[in-house]
């Protein structure tokens, strides 16, 4: 007998993206490598997945923070003195190293205030409805993160006008928002670095147009933070030299190497979060020795040893796109951390990305629906724990496979 489980499975399973993607799984096992095993993690950027060991360029944690003795002694100091678990919701209380987190990450980034969320996920999801009501509206860059997509839709639904403009275009933004008069207040969504192509937001324009329309400008800098700016600050501060109508949304979990995302703004605009961001007041929160570590990462980060950090990080990106480039390959992005080799047709997409695993490195095989259809790429994520022959033996095995299996035209 069918139960009425068994029937929503079923109608999930007839959409047209579940059927293309169960399709094309099914057309090519072995190729898709997703919801994979992570069996070991050796010295530097060693792991064993599914199987095999390989040097890993998937890795977020982009100045290799994970392995630094500072924060792994954060970590185990502050289990033993806080336990595992904060105890309670923040709409209760917050333990003293949430606000101390808080506190230098704000001081960090020279901005007023931060709040910190368990994910940036999390953040986008609870920041974006919580800032907008019905007589507002919001508009986003056409390829922002899907959190960023996820949390507009949660502001539609409460009534507030969405609208959408053209990847990095001012003009498109203007028309945008124009379109979606009158409001009383906008936001416009769009991400410091686009994490799939390691390309940057047009920052100084769009910011402009904002201004020039009643808008904030909203800037997801996840795959910024710790990384680009002075100190690590993100793209934000370096481009436009304040924080002036700017909320920005940032990551805990990926060059800082801890747990969480955080948003940094006024405090006016952080205690009305605090009142009207349902995953802060129904979600648990980042557990206390995370944020130990997190204040740890964050010494580390504006400190002359973050600054080297960020210089290794930086060689070892004009590496790999010098080397990449050198042999004709077509990378885009290579600001920051990401670099990306694009192949186009989704199964050579996968062909070359499980080609390049099977001679002893990890690349991400990404494929539509992440990226537009045939718009197929190899994201490279380097870090500054890399090692310049590693570096170097990726780009000759990226350069053999393609030639030999999935030939692409090459870029003069």
């Amino acid at each position: 007998m069918q139960h009425p489980l068994d029937r929503l499975a079923a109608g999930l399973a007839a959409s047209p993206l579940v059927r293309h993607l169960e399709g094309f799984f099914r057309d090519h096992p072995d190729l898709h490598m997703k919801d994979m095993t992570l069996e070991e993690a050796g010295p530097g950027r060693r792991v064993k997945l599914a199987g095999r060991w390989v040097v890993n360029f998937g890795s977020d944690s982009f100045l290799g923070l994970d392995r630094d003795p500072r924060v792994l002694a954060a970590v185990r100091d502050g289990l033993d003195h806080w336990g595992s678990h904060n105890g309670s919701s923040r709409a209760f209380s917050s333990v003293e190293s949430n606000v101390r987190a808080e506190e230098k990450i704000a001081a960090w980034l020279g901005a007023e205030s931060a709040l910190i969320y368990p994910s940036v996920t999390l953040a986008n999801l609870g920041a974006l409805p919580a800032l907008l009501t019905r007589q507002d509206a919001v508009v986003t860059d056409q390829y922002a993160h899907n959190s960023v997509q996820q949390g507009v839709k949660l502001a539609k639904a409460s009534g507030v006008k969405t609208g959408q403009f053209a990847h990095n275009d001012p003009a498109d933004l203007d028309r945008a928002l124009k379109s979606l008069r009158p409001y009383r207040s906008a936001l416009v969504a769009v991400d410091g670095v686009y994490s799939m192509t390691g390309t940057l937001a047009a920052l100084v324009e769009l910011r402009d147009v904002a201004a020039a329309n009643d808008a904030v400008l909203y800037v997801d800098d996840a795959h910024g933070t710790g990384v680009l700016g002075s100190r690590g600050r993100g793209t934000v501060l370096d481009a436009l030299g304040n924080y002036d109508n700017t909320v920005v949304v940032g990551s805990l979990s990926k060059a800082v190497s801890c747990f969480g995302g955080f948003v940094a703004c006024p405090e006016r605009v952080r205690f009305l979060l605090k009142l009207r961001s349902a995953p802060l007041i129904f979600g648990g929160p980042v557990p206390p020795p995370y944020l130990d570590a997190v204040c740890a990462a964050v010494d580390i980060l504006d400190s002359a040893d973050g600054d080297e950090l960020r210089a290794a990080l930086g060689r070892n990106m004009t590496r790999f796109c010098g080397g990449a480039r050198g042999r004709g390959l077509p990378v885009i992005g290579g600001v920051g951390a990401i670099a990306s080799v694009l192949v186009g047709d989704e199964a050579a997409t996968l062909r070359a990305g499980r080609a390049v695993f099977d001679r002893g490195f990890y690349v991400q095989s990404v494929i539509f629906p992440a990226v537009p259809h045939h718009g197929g790429l190899l994201r490279v994520q380097v870090n500054a724990n890399h090692q310049p022959t590693e570096i170097d033996a990726l780009v000759g095995v990226l350069a053999d496979v393609l030639d030999q299996h999935h030939p692409l035209p090459r870029v003069a």
